[in-house]
């Protein structure tokens, strides 16, 4: 089979199509054909080994020292069962789902094998694969992170970068949960995170939103230039500060934080399953929740791809289209 391989970690160049070994499911694993994943911010932290402040060493002994462990990016697919190990009941071949395979990797591959129990559930029926597949990166980790707060109708939400994977599913997700939402973009965004359901949208080339004065129940830092320090004054009294991007000062003071300010402090690890990808497959189907794709590449493109990635503009996702049909 086909499959987007690195050697080494790099440019975007690294990354080359290569003939790998088909693999076959185990016992309690679907065997999912392919027909997209997306190219994401996660998959270009661990080809360029770009990740923030004091993070070179843990990402190194998880990622590989000299060379990668895990040579497939992608972290998500979506595509159709095509076999299945003994002990699999929950899924049959011919079946279309949609996966999150996290730190595992393995999705920009024609196939790739998943645990029956793993994070995966049925594609939403009214979406292609393309769109399908941009419910998971981005959409299980705003849903996870939101979980940890408690946002209620009337809350104040403000994201923190409303245009990217990450920050386009969460306003979409605080507008279902009744939030008043505010997302931070460049003017240039303003009309899609608009679009998306947030009420107000700050241009951060022009305001930076931590001066402003406004205080919000929840902010969710999607870009990295929020931490504790500088957004504690933003948020009200119980509160929370959720940072999906954080350098390893904010992970380790997290909880520290959180103790002593009575207000929440979340970073780290989250814990994605089944069922929070089943909620985020019945929006789509009620279309509550949209795909936001800003471009769509063949798998031959793959560097291409992760060029456009690295250059930290994108809107939405960046689709890699596996197989056709």
């Amino acid at each position: 089979m086909r499959a987007a391989v690195y050697r080494r970690f790099g440019p975007p160049e690294v990354v080359q199509i290569e003939e790998v070994p088909k693999p076959q499911p185990r016992p309690g694993e679907v065997l999912v054909k392919v027909y997209a994943s997306t190219v994401s911010a996660a998959d270009y932290r661990s080809r360029s080994r770009n990740v923030p402040k004091g993070l070179g060493l843990p990402t190194a002994l998880a990622l590989g020292v000299f060379r990668p462990r895990r040579r497939v990016l992608g972290m998500d697919v979506a595509g159709v069962v095509e076999a299945v190990g003994s002990g699999v009941t929950s899924f049959g071949p011919g079946d279309e789902v949609i996966a999150m395979l996290g730190s595992r990797f393995g999705g920009h591959a024609e196939y790739v094998c998943i645990p029956q129990d793993g994070v995966i559930t049925a594609k939403p029926r009214n979406m292609t694969f393309t769109d399908a597949v941009t419910l998971v990166f981005g959409g299980t980790t705003a849903q996870a992170f939101f979980s940890r707060a408690a946002i209620t109708p009337g809350s104040t939400v403000l994201v923190n970068g409303a245009s990217g994977a990450v920050g386009t599913a969460a306003v979409q997700l605080a507008r279902q949960l009744g939030a008043r939402v505010t997302g931070v973009c460049s003017g240039a965004n303003r009309e899609l995170v608009t679009a998306l359901g947030a009420d107000r949208v700050i241009d951060y080339t022009t305001t930076d939103f931590l001066f402003e004065g406004q205080t919000y129940n929840v902010i969710m830092d999607c870009v990295g230039n929020a931490p504790f320090e500088r957004a504690a004054a933003r948020i009200t009294p119980g509160g929370a500060l959720l940072l999906v991007i954080s350098d390893l000062r904010g992970l380790l003071l997290a909880a520290w934080h959180t103790r002593t300010s009575g207000k929440l402090v979340a970073a780290g690890n989250i814990a994605n399953t089944a069922e929070s990808l089943a909620v985020l497959v019945g929006l789509a189907e009620s279309g509550r929740f949209q795909a936001v794709i800003d471009r769509t590449y063949d798998l031959a493109d793959v560097a291409a791809a992760h060029r456009y990635v690295d250059d930290g503009h994108k809107r939405g996702n960046v689709v890699l289209r596996i197989a056709t049909g």
